[in-house]
C-alpha cells in the first residue's frame, strides 16, 4: 500500500455562498452557509486517502469544538491522526466566499497551525517510511524546511505546493523534488505571466515543476526534457475550493504507484474535475473508483 505523509495545515472552512462576491465596502446577501473541514494540509491528506493511499497527517488542531470535529473528519476519511497535535486555544479557520461561477476568495487565520514550527518526536521516522511527503505553506516555514530536509535525508520524494505564495528560501528549494504552483503562484515566484517561462525559471531551482492551469489542465516541465501540457476534463464548476489540493493529493498517489507522468497528470485532473462539481473542499473530494471512471470516460 502506498504511504503518503502530509505536513501542513488543518482548518475549519466557514463558507458563504453568494451570487456575486462583494466588492470592498459592499454588503451582499448570501444564500447558504456551511462549515466544512479544510486547510491545504488536510485537503491534500484527505484527497490522497480517497484516491487510495495510506495517509498520515502531521499538524495541529486546537482544543476547541472545531478541533474535535477536524480530528473526527480525518478518522472518518481514513487519515491517520497519530501525528496530529492538539494544542491549547483555537483551531485554524478559513473564511471563504464562493460565487455562482465557482470562484472563491479566502481569508485564513492560522491559530493552532502557527504552533507547527518544528518536527515533533516521531515525525521524521514517519516521513522516512513514506513514499512521498506533501508540503504547503500554511504552517510556519521553519517546519516546512525541516520536513523537506528530513525527506531528502531519507530519499523520500517531496512535493511542495507553494501556497500562499511567498519567497522560498534556498534551503527549502534544495530539498524539493517537485514544485506544483498554480498560474498565480508561478507568476509570484518568477515574475513571468507565461506559464512556460515561469516553469523554465523554476527549473533553475527544482528538478520538476507542474503549473496547474485550472480548466486548461496542467503544464509539466523537467530539467532536460521538453515541457508538455495535459488537458483537464471540461465540466461545469460549482465550487473550485480545494480543487488544486485534490489534484495534488491524487497526483502524489499516482506517482507513488509508478504511473507515467502524463498518465498521473490526467488521473489527477480527473479527480480535480470531479471536485469542482461539488460544494466544499474536503466534502467534494472523489474516491478512487470515481476517479478511475472519470479518467476512463
Amino acid at each position: 500500500m502506498t504511504l503518503i505523509a502530509v505536513l501542513g495545515s488543518t482548518n475549519m472552512d466557514l463558507v458563504a455562498y453568494v451570487t456575486k462576491a462583494p466588492q470592498r465596502g459592499e454588503t451582499v446577501t448570501g444564500r447558504e452557509f456551511r462549515t466544512i473541514p479544510g486547510g491545504k494540509g488536510a485537503n491534500q491528506a484527505i484527497a490522497a486517502a480517497h484516491a487510495g493511499a495510506d495517509v498520515t497527517i502531521i499538524g495541529a488542531v486546537g482544543d476547541d469544538t472545531y478541533g474535535a470535529q477536524l480530528r473526527s473528519t480525518f478518522e472518518h476519511s481514513g487519515v491517520d491522526t497519530d501525528h496530529l497535535r492538539t494544542v491549547e486555544g483555537a483551531s485554524g479557520t478559513a473564511h471563504i466566499v464562493v460565487d455562482d461561477e465557482g470562484g472563491n476568495a479566502i481569508v485564513v487565520i492560522p491559530a493552532a497551525n502557527g504552533t507547527v514550527d518544528h518536527l515533533a518526536p516521531g515525525d521524521e521516522a514517519l516521513i522516512a517510511s513514506a513514499d512521498a511527503l506533501l508540503l504547503q505553506l500554511e504552517i510556519p516555514l521553519a517546519a516546512v524546511v525541516a520536513g523537506a530536509e528530513a525527506a531528502r535525508r531519507h530519499g523520500v520524494r517531496t512535493i511542495l505546493t507553494p501556497a500562499p505564495a511567498q519567497p522560498l528560501p534556498p534551503e527549502l528549494l534544495a530539498a524539493v523534488d517537485l514544485l506544483v504552483p498554480n498560474e498565480h503562484e508561478a507568476t509570484a515566484l518568477t515574475g513571468h505571466t507565461d506559464p512556460r517561462k515561469a516553469a523554465a525559471a523554476l527549473l533553475d531551482q527544482v528538478p520538476e515543476v507542474i503549473v496547474t492551469l485550472g480548466a486548461a489542465g496542467s503544464l509539466y516541465a523537467a530539467r532536460g526534457a521538453e515541457p508538455f501540457t495535459v488537458p483537464a476534463p471540461q465540466v461545469t464548476a460549482v465550487d473550485s475550493t480545494g480543487a488544486g489540493d485534490t489534484f495534488v493529493g491524487a497526483l502524489a498517489v499516482a506517482l507513488a504507484e509508478g504511473r507515467p507522468t502524463r498518465d498521473a497528470l490526467g488521473w489527477a485532473a480527473a479527480a480535480a474535475a470531479l471536485s469542482v462539481q461539488r460544494p466544499g473542499a474536503t466534502a467534494s473530494m472523489p474516491y478512487r473508483a470515481e476517479i478511475d471512471k472519470q479518467y476512463a470516460s
